[in-house]
């Protein structure tokens, strides 16, 4: 007799893709600035990525810092920034420990020197890392992507390099920000909200989506294998019928 699964263990998808949402509502509830949101929700990424590169996550990919985001108050922005700085410093012991390879998705032209500077070293000291891959999605809009890739594929079009009867979902997918990052296989989103805020447009086409009403600075490792138990229990037919 073969034995059943047991739906109440966590089934460990090949792909995650995490929108990190609620710092502002935790900070407020708290009655604190909205920056120290954003600062607990340095320990709650911490978590995410130990406890996936653990589990055997092949891919994560956090939602950052928006496109949108740039029209947020500069002070807010540039308090944003400098938490990124200190989380791509001080995590580098932690990724290597888990030979985590740090990758970016998003547009450059916008971020600040420094920023550029330490996300590439921060990427070039993982690259040799073979575990999981950690896409920050900073400055980073699903539409944007879009424009971004269809630009490339008409530039190559113009210079002859490309036929346009041969721009299929392989060239498509060839030419967004990382695409070595297999689409994500579930989507998480925190703070209750339901939608999914330009992210991730082409590759979450068949993502699972879990809503959790925790806001970003309290989701730990509880309520990831809670949404990896609730993925096990999904059925993905992917347009067929089974």
């Amino acid at each position: 007799m073969s034995s059943r699964r047991d739906d109440s263990e966590p089934v460990v998808p090949r792909s995650v893709a995490v929108i990190m949402d609620g710092n502002g509502r935790w900070a407020k509830r708290a009655g604190l600035e909205r920056i120290r949101g954003h600062e607990r929700g340095i320990d709650a990424v911490r978590t995410t990525v130990t406890e996936c590169a653990q589990l055997g996550v092949e891919a994560l990919t956090l939602y950052a810092f928006s496109e949108e985001n740039w029209q947020r108050p500069q002070r807010e922005i540039d308090l944003l920034f400098k938490l990124l700085l200190r989380f791509l410093v001080d995590e580098r012991p932690t990724l290597m420990r888990n030979g985590v390879r740090l990758l970016h998705a998003g547009r450059r032209e916008r971020l600040a020197p420094a920023v550029l500077r330490t996300l590439d070293e921060t990427i070039a000291l993982t690259a040799g890392n073979t575990g999981m891959l950690l896409c920050l999605a900073i400055s980073y809009g699903g539409r944007q992507e879009l424009v971004d890739a269809m630009q490339s594929l008409a530039r190559r079009v113009a210079a002859g390099e490309l036929r346009p009867e041969q721009i299929d979902d392989a060239a498509i997918r060839a030419a967004l920000y990382q695409p070595q990052v297999p689409d994500p296989d579930l989507l998480i989103r925190t703070a209750g909200e339901r939608r999914i805020s330009n992210f991730l447009l082409w590759q979450i086409s068949y993502a699972e989506i879990w809503v959790s009403d925790v806001c970003w600075p309290d989701f730990g490792r509880e309520q990831l294998l809670e949404a990896f138990r609730d993925y096990g229990r999904r059925v993905r037919k992917f347009g067929k019928v089974l």
